[in-house]
């Protein structure tokens, strides 16, 4: 084991980043021409990043494996993207975003960078306005703001429901203007399967053209990877059906330590399981909690009322619902950050107190919003004596500007009109902190290798808060890696072009086909979803919401137990040579196999409670996650080093010197 050197500029944490701007190494422009960069992943991250790094002159090629960059899973984000401009007048500062952001991931999370990504926030916006991104805006056309979990302020910007797909078309445009210039070149339907090192550093990949199969050599002088979360581990999850760990597990393999795997987010409003046909689930942006309410009954002869349909939830009455979330928090009541709302859920559910046939369902519930929407409209349309039923209506044509596409995806899901009745809501799989290991400037410990956006640990510690995911991924991709790539690129101005004809990417692609064939060769009795669904099983009850050490040790060894049997029983249709869906999803399903172990392994050495992560034995008597800071107070990052099970424990310990470390309270 190993201390890790986060390369964290010295001085006071509001200079760090313009000192460390100032003294890092700068490539001349002319030089720049001489550079070759692979991005891989096309999302926010991603496609700023292959926008910036080509905009300052850099050769880029950038992949992705769906048919267009538009299609990458940025494009789901619904809520909102941070930024401390303090639009509201409500006490906002760069400061306290900064604080927030810290605290919400229980302190979990490196000063240095949370504090720099707080700085550039603001930057986003200008850019993304400068693209035409279509933000709301009030009255007076100043861009608006909402609030999300975990703050007491309003800075999140948002177009409607659809945020994150505004802001990827955004840094698509960007993106395309490159590509029209011969700057970028794009692969699309094409995968990375490896980091192919030369001489200790990152020179290139082993990519997979997934609509011919054909193995590819791309080299150049930095790799960046962009390629999301792996919360697809858990089969279902808010992740598109394609997100996968498979780049960054490659570059794991390589010798890319991975940190904090088992810091993983559960989103408390998505649509429930409905049964086991399911292969995904449904986010309702967490927005929706700035003006819906979360409810059970109080009564248990209600639930069961509820779940045989012998009564609608409007039929209860107001002093027989209990809004656990404003009676256990009252400071922050529905919005208190996710994971302390998910738990809550779980808890409730826990005790008998779920709403649909499962039991595993709460509501959240407008209807207190259309009354006060709907009385504000009548004073401003001059209505005077409004009947309920009319009051009712304006609001509900509010609540429709604001988040109708959420409600109208919500109906279509479902077949329930959230106007006429709560929705139900239950915590899933959303986003994982966890990542590739990256110090100051977002490059990993191999030379060379970058990791941006979620791929990464580095800013959310133990547990993310809503609105920021977006606002990290485009604060690497535009205003971070930018500058920090060329400190070290500034090294390869002589080196010349990259060849692929060494015996480091021969190695490289013989080990991609390799296992290619030994899966297609297998011809096993099972599909590779049978594979998906048992991990995604385990990893679920056992290293869900909650953990406990019996349970983490259950896993690990079940996990292994299947990734055996995979390896032996699998069935893999089609060949190589062309379009085959299911070979996709047995190599990233291989992967997952591994991540999965080492999840439970991460989760169960760390004996505390914080964040997302929840250890059934460390918590406090009001049941809220307790802290182990003399112990844990540092970043867990992996080295790879055979199986999951001998993996190695390197640590960076955490130093705190801009905020105290206390108890996370919500109430």
């Amino acid at each position: 084991m190993s201390k890790l050197d986060s390369k964290t500029p010295s001085g006071p944490l509001k200079d760090k980043w313009t000192k460390h701007k100032n003294e890092i190494n700068l490539v001349n422009p002319a030089n720049k021409r001489l550079i070759d960069v692979i991005v891989v992943g096309s999302g926010l991250a991603g496609s700023s990043a292959a926008a910036s790094l080509a905009e300052m002159g850099y050769n880029v090629k950038c992949f992705c494996f769906q048919d267009t960059p538009r299609r990458a899973h940025s494009i789901a984000a619904q809520g909102g993207i941070n930024a401390a401009k303090n639009y509201q007048n409500d006490g906002d500062s760069t400061y306290r975003l900064f604080y927030d952001t810290i605290k919400g991931g229980d302190y979990r999370s490196r000063e240095a960078n949370v504090y720099r990504l707080a700085e550039v926030s603001a930057n986003i916006i200008d850019q993304c306005v400068a693209q035409g991104v279509p933000f709301a805006r009030e009255y007076g056309g100043l861009l608006d703001n909402r609030s999300f979990g975990g703050v007491l302020v309003s800075r999140t910007f948002y177009a409607k429901g659809q945020t994150g797909q505004q802001l990827l078309l955004g840094a698509y445009s960007a993106l395309s203007r490159q590509i029209a210039k011969g700057k970028v070149k794009m692969y699309t339907r094409h995968e990375m399967l490896d980091v192919v090192k030369v001489d200790g550093k990152a020179r290139g990949i082993i990519a997979r053209n997934l609509t011919n199969g054909e193995i590819e050599r791309h080299s150049a002088h930095a790799v960046v990877l962009c390629s999301g979360g792996y919360g697809n581990v858990f089969f279902l999850s808010t992740n598109a059906m394609g997100s996968n760990v498979t780049a960054a597990w490659k570059a794991h393999k390589r010798g890319a330590f991975f940190a904090n795997p088992c810091f993983t987010q559960i989103h408390p409003t998505c649509i429930p399981v409905s049964g086991d046909h399911q292969s995904k689930l449904t986010l309702m942006s967490e927005s929706l909690r700035n003006d819906g309410r979360i409810w059970v009954p109080k009564k248990k002869e209600d639930v069961e009322a509820i779940r045989s349909k012998k009564k609608k939830p409007v039929e209860i009455a107001e002093a027989d619902r209990d809004y656990y979330l404003e009676r256990r928090y009252p400071s922050f009541g529905n919005l208190v950050p996710r994971d302390v709302a998910s738990r809550a859920a779980k808890e409730r559910c826990d005790e008998g107190y779920g709403v649909n046939k499962t039991g595993e369902a709460v509501f959240l519930d407008f209807a207190s919003a259309f009354v006060r929407y709907g009385t504000t409209e009548a004073k401003v349309k001059g209505i005077n004596n409004p009947s309920p039923e009319k009051i009712k209506e304006l609001g509900r044509a509010v609540i429709k500007s604001k988040y109708g596409n959420l409600f109208d995806m919500y109906k279509q899901i479902t077949d329930d009109d959230p106007y006429l009745t709560p929705m139900m809501i239950y915590p899933a799989v959303h986003y994982t902190m966890g990542g590739l290991w990256v110090d100051y400037n977002l490059m990993t410990n191999v030379p060379g290798l970058y990791a941006c956006g979620e791929a990464n640990f580095s800013d959310h510690g133990a547990n993310r808060l809503g609105a920021s995911a977006l606002m990290q991924g485009l604060a690497d991709g535009y205003f971070v890696l930018p500058y920090t790539i060329g400190d070290y690129l500034a090294g390869d101005i002589r080196t010349g072009s990259i060849p692929t004809n060494s015996p480091e990417f021969d190695e490289a692609e013989k080990n991609v086909t390799d296992k290619i064939n030994t899966l297609l060769n297998i011809n096993g009795t099972k599909p590779v979803d049978y594979f998906h669904k048992r991990l995604g099983k385990v990893m679920w009850n056992k290293v869900g919401m909650s953990r406990n050490a019996k349970q983490l040790q259950e896993a690990i060894d079940e996990i292994k137990s299947i990734r055996e049997e995979f390896w032996k029983d699998v069935r893999v249709t089609g060949d190589a040579a062309s379009m085959n869906e299911e070979l996709n999803k047995a190599t990233r399903v291989a992967d997952f196999l591994e991540l999965g172990e080492l999840f439970a392994k991460d989760a169960l050495e760390r004996e505390e409670s914080c964040g997302g992560h929840f250890r059934e034995e460390f918590k406090t008597e009001e049941g809220e996650a307790r802290r182990d800071d003399e112990a844990f107070k540092f970043v867990s990052a992996w080295e790879y080093a055979g199986e999951p099970k001998d993996a190695v424990l390197h640590k960076e310990e955490l130093v705190f010197e801009n905020v105290e470390l206390k108890t996370r309270s919500y109430k």
